[in-house]
């Protein structure tokens, strides 16, 4: 009977994640998606798991099986935080099915550059987001116009491009053509640019 109180606790972890999320979403301010998502998922997971701890019918289980069930929940909710609403709320794949939708089902396929470029930027405000997300992080720094990368932020930067230039797909297919373009999509950066501070 270990099973069915696990799957009835998961299931109870599940549905409080769910009204926690919806709470916080509509009644409180949210700095970042992704970070609020997770601290709903930890906090449903430390209170169902002080549920467990203490309510008779999980008198059953030991202390390392609660442990177990709390760390599952709280690797559940991480699942949940980046694959549901961190995703849609940056999701280009997303944003063009409902780009589609909206203009009747159909775009010329010519258009798309123009619409990423123009349209997605306005319309989620896609650089406010984006340099909100980092400056909370502790990536950047914000002084007199300038956007500046921190020590944190360096670091990150340093083992993404590792990993994109060693560890993403070298022959990946792109429009019907495979390529390595975006292992390196610096590479034909412009070598002079106007936007540097100094």
């Amino acid at each position: 009977m270990k099973w069915l109180r696990f799957l009835l606790a998961t299931l109870g972890y599940l549905a409080l994640l769910s009204a926690t999320y919806v709470v916080h979403i509509k009644y409180f301010k949210v700095d970042v998606v992704f970070y609020g998502a997770l601290f709903d998922g930890v906090l449903a997971s430390c209170l169902v798991g002080l549920m467990t701890w203490k309510a008779a019918a999980f008198r059953i289980f030991s202390t390392f099986e609660k442990t177990q069930m709390i760390a599952l929940w709280l690797l559940i909710g991480y699942a949940l935080a980046i694959s549901v609403p961190t995703v849609l709320d940056r999701s280009l794949s997303f944003y063009t099915l409902e780009k589609l939708q909206q203009r009747g089902g159909a775009i010329q396929q010519s258009a798309f550059e123009d619409i990423y470029a123009k349209e997605y930027v306005k319309e989620h405000r896609l650089v406010d987001v984006r340099l909100t997300e980092q400056e909370r992080s502790g990536t950047i720094v914000i002084e007199e116009g300038c956007v500046k990368l921190t020590a944190k932020g360096d670091l990150i930067a340093t083992i993404s491009r590792y990993f994109r230039n060693n560890f993403l797909p070298k022959e990946r297919l792109l429009r019907g053509e495979y390529t390595s373009d975006l292992t390196n999509p610096f590479r034909n950066s412009l070598e002079v640019v106007d936007y540097v501070c100094k």
